[in-house]
């Protein structure tokens, strides 16, 4: 709903009191002495002198510099410093907006008689005459009609109203409070004013009252557009259920929420149609492809020295939304990031569980290093979305790793992996502004996260007793983590991203297979996939995009991290990587290719270690 205040500061001292007062018959008003210099004529301030005759009248001569002189009673003139006014201003239409701007400045910190009232012009100088007067004040604005309850919500307070001077934005915003308050519950045709008003002196008193209007409550929601979406979903989803009182923060929320679905694509703003005390929402959505198959090959230098050639890696990816136009999700990600090496994620979400706005999700991961250990990480997830205060989320996690190594028998000290199993409790929060989930140009994007639980390291049979000797079996473990992005529009179609994200992993005793694994087209382009174990990292990147088309673009980048890994001997590493690369749609999908190349310590940029990554994604 839009709301149009008056600006009565503008206005006259009669004016602003007929506006303040609902029954200004009510109203106590000492008479207007048409003489006296605090009553401001309703006429314009006279122009300035033209210069010469019409004919040699010349914008050169409008635009002629002139000193702005202010004459004003003595115990006005330190008041009147505090708005640094310019001695002199380039011409007259600066001159009387400068006059104009002091006006108001004064009228607004309640000094509502103020006013310029006389100008005289020469050719070099402006003289005006100011009067300021005295300062108005509330003596006492009470509660007419509104619950306590509502008052209190919009801000009022008493002490706030009594005795304070009447600065007329503080009333405003008082009223906008009061009128969103109210429109939120069901009244957005609602007003508010002031009744009872008392003027004695410089004194203002009076009531706030209250017209709510008509009662108004949801009827249902219309779906326009190609959406596959249901309509049952969406109620649920932007909990605007019929029979509920209308509430105009919720309408407004729509929009935000709805740009969060990967689904559905936003043609216009929600509209709002009432019609015998009931409330229609119309939402103009279409369909948007969002199912993905991505399919990327990565040709890597060989990573066993004692061997020649290059290394194959691969990424399949497989997302299925909004299943049977419900919003449900099943992923699926199977990663081989080495020779030696696999990982597996599988993820289900599951939104408007029960009806109720909660979103549940459950994911599975599995990382597999074939020589060495294996780890299952299941989680499972409550989220509660918003569209103003962005997505909490509660989770359960356990991380359970277990050694796979063959020749434990032989070993004389404790390996450099263990068996152990970490679980822990967190929550996590996400917030985003961005104008487009995929090709985003605008906004930002910010996630954290941290958990706290319990280590336990479980003794593997296939080692001696002894070498788990002064070994801490269960400990207090901590994980945090960070992501943020800002989207900045570069002139017409360029596009810069400026990204930090974040790791860190706190115990006294970690083991490499409990570390964060980085490196790859993932997480730190340039070198190999989980080249680095870090217990602590944090990656900065500048890219830059250049839009061919609307889902097409060029693009080059650079990430610098800083990498901490706290074991035995703490080591710290900052590698860089830089690269360029090229996104563009093809009937098939979207093509990406990315060549990089990384520097890091006993590491420098060299041809022969660049890496190349290309693949499709497709959305169906």
């Amino acid at each position: 709903m839009t709301r149009i205040l008056p600006r009565f500061w503008e206005l006259p001292l009669l004016a602003v009191l007929l506006l303040l007062g609902s029954r200004p018959a009510r109203a106590q008003l000492p008479g207007l002495n048409p003489t006296a210099p605090n009553q401001p004529g309703l006429a314009s301030p006279p122009l300035p002198p033209r210069v010469g005759p019409p004919a040699q009248t010349s914008a050169r001569a409008l635009a002629h510099p002139r000193t702005l002189v202010i004459e004003a009673e003595p115990a006005d003139q330190a008041r009147l410093r505090r708005y640094k006014l310019r001695p002199t201003v380039p011409d007259s239409l600066g001159a009387l907006r400068a006059v104009r701007e002091l006006v108001l400045g004064l009228q607004g910190e309640a000094y509502l008689t103020a006013s310029a009232d006389e100008l005289r012009w020469t050719r070099d100088t402006v003289r005006v005459r100011l009067y300021v007067g005295e300062q108005f004040r509330w003596a006492y604005l009470r509660n007419g009609n509104l619950g306590d309850g509502l008052l209190t919500r919009a801000g009022y307070r008493e002490k706030f109203f009594r005795g304070t001077p009447f600065v007329p934005d503080d009333w405003v915003r008082l009223q906008e409070r009061i009128l969103t308050e109210a429109e939120n519950q069901g009244f957005p045709f609602a007003s508010v004013g002031l009744d009872s008003v008392r003027l004695r002196g410089h004194d203002i008193a009076g009531r706030v009252v209250l017209k709510r209007g008509r009662a108004i409550v949801f009827d249902s929601l219309q779906i326009v557009g190609s959406t596959k979406t249901k309509k049952r979903f969406l109620t649920k989803y932007l909990q605007l259920f019929p029979g509920q009182p209308y509430s105009q923060q919720r309408v407004a929320a729509a929009a935000q929420l709805l740009r969060q679905l990967p689904y559905v694509q936003l043609r216009a703003e929600p509209e709002v149609r009432f019609a015998l005390g009931r409330a229609r929402v119309y939402l103009l959505l279409d369909e948007r492809p969002s199912n993905q198959f991505d399919a990327i090959v990565g040709i890597l230098p060989n990573s066993n020295a004692s061997q020649t050639g290059v290394q194959f890696t691969g990424d399949v990816t497989i997302n299925l939304r909004n299943l049977k136009g419900g919003g449900k999700q099943v992923g699926l990600q199977w990663r081989k990031t080495d020779a030696i090496s696999q990982l597996l994620d599988a993820q289900y979400v599951h939104p408007n569980f029960f009806g109720t706005p909660f979103e549940v999700a459950g994911s599975f991961n599995l990382y597999k290093q074939t020589d060495a250990f294996l780890t299952l990480r299941p989680r499972v997830q409550v989220s509660y979305p918003t569209a103003r205060a962005g997505r909490v989320s509660f989770f359960f996690e356990q991380r359970n790793s277990f050694l796979l190594d063959t020749l434990l028998k032989t070993r004389t000290t404790l390996p450099d992996n263990v068996d152990s199993q970490f679980n822990s409790y967190g929550l996590a929060y996400s917030w985003n502004s961005l104008d487009d989930l995929y090709f985003p140009h605008r906004g930002y994007l910010l996630m954290g996260q941290g958990a706290v639980g319990t280590k336990t390291i479980t003794r593997n049979t296939e080692l001696k007793p002894e070498l788990y000797a002064g070994l801490a079996l269960r400990s207090t473990q901590y994980a945090f983590s960070l992501r943020a992005e800002r989207y900045l529009p570069v002139q017409r179609a360029g596009v810069l991203l400026l990204r930090l994200r974040g790791e860190s992993l706190q115990n006294p005793q970690l083991f490499i297979n409990d570390l964060y694994r980085l490196g790859g087209l993932n997480s730190l382009r340039g070198f190999n996939e989980n080249q680095f174990y870090t217990s602590t990292y944090a990656v900065a990147t500048a890219e830059f995009r250049q839009f061919l088309s609307a889902d097409s673009y060029a693009f080059v980048f650079a990430d610098q991290a800083y990498l901490r890994r706290d074991l035995a001997n703490a080591t710290a590493n900052e590698p860089t990587g830089l690269g360029a690369g090229l996104s563009f749609r093809t009937p098939a999908g979207l093509f990406q290719f990315v060549y990089s190349v990384g520097r890091a310590n006993g590491q420098g940029f060299d041809v022969k270690t660049s890496k190349i990554h290309f693949g499709l994604t497709s959305r169906f």
